[in-house]
């Protein structure tokens, strides 16, 4: 800490780590509260995912009109959206047309990491370092830092050796990649893959597709937003939220109160076809009550998706591949789709299943298997992400007594409301682990919402140091993982269970996220407030 200590420091009552959807609104929150404020982000621009995310074919799944912010009439009534599934041009458009309409760029500084953050038990605030070397403090630090932020490569020997162009999905180049008429290469197929593949199919000379683990997926069915449409949404915005506030996932989607079992088959058939030629995730947050609960009903839902599969893929054998044996449907979070099965018909697409051929090393040409090398000119690596607590490891946070978070969670997280950690004051997470998680933007407004009453709270009660109680703590994250007993999601490795087999000591599952509705979790944290703040030591 004497490096620290010797620099000049520059002051504030509070910093924000991050200027995606959550840092830009809470900055907002903290403007109205009259706290000087400064944001750090390390994208060159405001914007976080979507500034970040520019490969071909990003886009969310959730409809546009029920992602934007709710905060500001105004804003929803300036602001038409171009597709009912936006773009990653299109958010991260809008995203710097909220940031310049309510001038928060004069209190962003982009393009700085923040490498350390250290709790002062002497001044009750936080000392922060950055990556170039300057010193800051607040007396409350805020993050911003999303849940899927923190990208990883692959643990194959060799990555850095070869000679062509590669890059994650992650850090696509801002000038694009040459990939029309090359031999291209994606390792992956999660999310962004899909999403990846899908876009540039049409345009590679040849694709090979390196799979270990197969997603289930549905269809996006995306358009654009008729002028008439968007009058209608801008008179419906107040229903449109109100539903998002009401369901479980914060999605216009909601589960049916039936089970499988209640109806026919062919009931159930006509149901099920409905909801896969729907837009959006209907067929996954608005199907029978039971098929994320209960494994036969969840067999009957893979099923019905395998048999899509088989019908849109020409050749059997990679049809079978495609469809994934270890995990049914919906019990990973479901990518949406737009043509990505068709690809695989294509005479210049290459599935390669890395199960039965695994990769053995990158060489400087190419990708060498245990059958043969294969040479390419464009390596993307689709390989995911160290999510929801890999963002706080990248970052040296110590609490009382030089306590080290990722130390602290070194078995998996332990937190208060997903937004505070007991021995660590005055930290204040925005989308946290254990927290409600969903359609993003409608959660991190809740959550801003929470953490910025509890900041109004603190300072007109002259608060200077706010933590979570030990008790409180522990009560908390023993609901959560009591939440997630049942559910067949917990069962499954993938992000949303922390594991991540590119990250040391990351391989078993753990319960990362609040397995209940969000207005459960919205209950929760109200009844705290309502209780004056239960579970919290303020001074």
């Amino acid at each position: 800490m004497a490096d620290m200590i010797d620099a000049p420091v520059r002051e504030y009552d509070a910093i924000v780590i991050g200027a995606g959807v959550s840092g830009l609104y809470q900055l907002y929150r903290l403007r109205e509260l009259g706290l000087k404020t400064r944001v750090f982000e390390g994208g060159d621009n405001v914007g976080g995912t979507w500034f970040w995310n520019r490969y071909p074919g990003a886009r969310f799944d959730s409809e546009s009109w029920s992602y934007g912010y709710s905060f500001s009439r105004e804003l929803l009534e300036e602001w038409n959206w171009e597709e009912h599934f936006a773009s990653q041009p299109e958010t991260e458009r809008y995203l710097n047309y909220v940031a310049d309409k309510f001038d928060l760029r004069r209190d962003i500084q982009c393009g700085c990491w923040v490498k350390s953050a250290h709790y002062n038990e002497a001044r009750r605030g936080w000392d922060v370092m950055l990556d170039d070397g300057s010193h800051h403090h607040a007396a409350l630090l805020l993050t911003a830092i999303g849940v899927l932020s923190a990208p990883t490569l692959p643990n194959i020997p060799g990555v850095d050796s070869f000679k062509g162009q590669a890059c994650h999905t992650h850090f696509w180049p801002r000038e694009g990649a040459d990939y029309r008429g090359k031999r291209v290469a994606v390792i992956g197929t999660g999310a962004t893959a899909i999403q990846t593949i899908q876009t540039i199919a049409k345009d590679v000379g040849t694709l090979t597709v390196f799979q270990r683990t197969p997603n289930w997926s549905a269809p996006l069915h995306n358009a654009k937003v008729t002028d008439a449409e968007m009058r209608d949404i801008k008179d419906r915005y107040d229903e449109i939220f109100a539903r998002c506030f009401e369901t479980n996932g914060c999605f216009i989607h909601q589960p049916d109160p039936r089970s499988v079992f209640e109806v026919t088959v062919e009931e159930r058939e006509a149901f099920w076809e409905k909801l896969y030629a729907e837009p959006g995730f209907g067929i996954w947050q608005g199907n029978f009550r039971d098929i994320l609960v209960d494994r036969e009903a969840n067999k009957l839902i893979s099923d019905f998706i395998a048999r899509k599969i088989r019908a849109r893929v020409k050749d059997p054998a990679v049809a079978e591949k495609l469809i994934p044996k270890n995990h049914g449907f919906g019990t990973r979070r479901v990518p949406l789709e737009g043509g990505y099965f068709e690809v695989y018909n294509q005479p210049n697409v290459e599935l390669v299943d890395i199960n039965e051929t695994p990769i053995e090393c990158i060489t400087p040409t190419g990708i060498r298997c245990s059958d043969r090398l294969r040479e390419f000119d464009l390596i993307i690596y689709a390989t995911g992400f160290d999510a929801i607590t890999g963002s706080f490891d990248r970052i040296d946070i110590r609490g009382v007594d030089g306590r080290k978070l990722k130390d602290e969670w070194r078995n998996g997280p332990r937190t208060y409301l997903g937004i505070l950690v007991e021995g660590f004051p005055n930290m204040l997470m925005v989308m946290g682990p254990h927290a409600g998680l969903g359609n993003f933007p409608r959660a991190a407004e809740y959550s801003v919402d929470w953490v910025t009453g509890l900041v109004r709270h603190a300072r007109e009660s002259g608060i200077t140091r706010i933590e979570a109680t030990t008790a409180g703590e522990e009560a908390w994250t023993e609901h959560v993982l009591e939440l997630g007993k049942g559910l067949l999601s917990n069962e499954v490795n993938s992000w949303m269970t922390g594991v991540n087999s590119n990250v040391e000591g990351k391989q078993t599952r753990k319960i990362m996220r609040y397995g209940g509705s969000f207005p459960s979790f919205r209950q929760h944290c109200d009844g705290v407030v309502a209780d004056g703040y239960r579970g919290l030591v303020m001074a």
